[in-house]
């Protein structure tokens, strides 16, 4: 896509998007007035990237790592991602997670410059005139966030912006989205977090959230403003508090294009981690019990399109459902309890007590277990044991993250099951071996969904997003594992080869939108080549 260049060199190396640094040509600094601005030899991409190897090296922290590369981004966004493409598998860990969890809670001590959008509540009634602040008129994607549930972290008011901002770097990155078309944004609707609200550092305003009516109406006060601003937009809710993102996705997806990650991305995720894991037990989908532990927006989503997936293979959505099984802290689901919200009672099912989630493991005999608790070591060796005799290869998917509030490590679920567990976490577990195997983690993180989404998005110009676009997701990452990777415990594709697997996924997703008939243009011959085609890359384009 063509970018317009400012007229002076001072303008030229103070946006990002058009700084080349060290780069620019002889030629282009005498034409854009650069000369004496730069030092005096230019230096190729190649060399840039190199350079900021050689800084990377030399920080001594992640955070600190994550500090260097958004100030990169803020000055160089092309090089910024040549950075993070030339080993994704590297840099993930370092702009999203675990890292950007604590970026997230730190985010008014390092606050370094503004990148995106921030709208408080006390805007309200003013966000169309707000959102014309953006400087760019074709805005694609927006991930938004009110910053309540932080991935496992609970409610960091305005410091939950590192998650917006980290997810729309992997579009990029992880799918070839172009990064003029995405946006972060956060809303302000306060916070209920104590020290933030004490702290004098903090950004954002000092009050207690807005709940009700009020909240609702300054969501759709938003949506209303970014449909007028930006029609062809699909918002993307991220990290808010169950009791609102349920009702937020069931208000807004039949009438707009828009998900919520946390729901449909974690579901197609871990979906896709079971398809794969299907080929190491060789058991139907159909076939299976999970006991999940944890039972909010996050645990019934992914239980409800487990359940959707088992339905063209055979099942009734009512028996679907009776084949995951919720335990939160409040024990086991059932009929009898009387604090279940609407979107629990689809999964509540009709026992007697349960009185740890070991003995729920005995009695229910489930062939995986899927924990989205956020409350870590709850997968504890009587958990495990119990899985690795009921199964010959027990499934073992602790989801939650940051690594700190994992059920259980990847260690700790191939010793306690003698080395047959098929495992996948939500964060990034290393390489080890157990029993004299290696074994290389899966780890089940979105990033091998949303972008995906994105780019199928852009190239069929979707009008909206269903879930069986998400099971289609999910069949797609997982044909792409390989016998060798299964050999090693890994049920994903390799993050090394992102970009590929989301390519594919994205041509997948594509096709079904076509066939949906919910694509806004005209279906290519080609729509694989179409998609590559559209795909970012990361070079610098020639200036006049």
């Amino acid at each position: 896509m063509a970018v317009s260049l400012p007229a002076t060199g001072h303008e030229v190396l103070r946006d990002p998007r058009t700084n080349k640094g060290t780069a620019f040509s002889s030629h282009e600094r005498a034409s854009l007035g650069l000369e004496g601005l730069l030092p005096p030899v230019p230096s190729t991409l190649e060399h840039q990237v190199a350079r900021i190897y050689n800084e990377l090296d030399n920080v001594e922290s992640d955070l600190g790592r994550y500090l260097l590369l958004s100030d990169l981004q803020s000055r160089n966004e092309t090089l910024f991602y040549a950075v993070l493409m030339s080993d994704p598998a590297r840099f993930m860990p370092i702009v999203y997670t675990p890292t950007v969890g604590e970026a997230c809670q730190k985010f008014d001590h390092i606050f370094r410059s503004a990148r995106g959008l921030y709208l408080p509540i006390t805007a309200s009634g003013n966000i169309e005139q707000w959102l014309s602040h953006w400087p760019v008129d074709n805005v694609r994607f927006i991930v938004v966030t009110d910053g309540e549930r932080i991935l496992g972290l609970g409610d960091l008011g305005v410091g939950g912006m590192g998650i917006p901002i980290g997810k729309l770097a992997l579009y990029t990155c992880c799918a070839g989205v172009p990064p003029e078309l995405c946006l972060p944004i956060t809303l302000d609707v306060g916070t209920e977090n104590g020290e933030l609200l004490e702290d004098p550092l903090y950004l954002g305003l000092r009050q207690r959230r807005t709940r009700g009516q009020d909240y609702m109406a300054f969501i759709d006060e938003f949506v209303l403003a970014v449909q007028k601003r930006w029609p062809g937009a699909c918002i993307q809710w991220e990290d808010f508090a169950n009791f609102n993102a349920v009702p937020i996705l069931a208000t807004y997806r039949d009438r707009i294009c828009t998900y919520n990650d946390d729901i449909q991305g974690t579901a197609a995720v871990a979906l896709a981690g079971l398809y794969a894991a299907l080929r190491i037990t060789k058991g139907k989908l159909t076939q299976q019990t999970f006991l999940f532990l944890g039972a909010g927006s996050a645990a019934t989503g992914i239980a409800e399109l487990i359940a959707q997936a088992m339905v063209p293979e055979g099942l009734d959505i009512k028996e679907a459902r009776r084949r995951t099984i919720l335990y939160d802290v409040g024990g086991l689901v059932t009929n009898a309890r009387q604090d279940l919200t609407d979107f629990q009672k689809p999964f509540a099912i009709d026992h007697p007590p349960v009185a740890s989630f070991a003995r729920a493991v005995r009695q229910f005999r489930p062939t995986g277990i899927i924990g989205v608790s956020t409350v870590p070591h709850l997968f504890d060796q009587e958990v495990i044991e119990a899985m690795a005799a009921i199964n010959e290869r027990p499934i073992i998917f602790p989801y939650s993250n940051p690594t700190s509030r994992s059920e259980c490590t990847a260690q700790e679920a191939y010793l306690w099951s003698d080395g047959r567990a098929v495992f996948a976490s939500g964060s990034p577990f290393p390489p080890l071996d157990v029993e004299g195997r290696h074994f290389v983690p899966g780890q089940g993180n979105n990033v091998y969904i949303f972008p995906a989404m994105g780019m199928a998005i852009l190239a069929t110009q979707a009008s909206r997003v269903t879930d069986s676009m998400f099971i289609v997701a999910a069949k797609a990452i997982a044909e792409q594992v390989r016998d060798e990777h299964l050999a090693m415990g890994l049920i994903y594709p390799p993050q090394s080869s992102i970009l590929e697997a989301s390519l594919h996924a994205a041509f997948r997703i594509a096709e079904h939108i076509y066939d949906l008939g919910l694509a806004g243009n005209d279906r290519p011959a080609d729509i694989a080549a179409s998609i590559s085609s559209m795909a970012f890359k990361p070079v610098y384009g020639n200036a006049p």
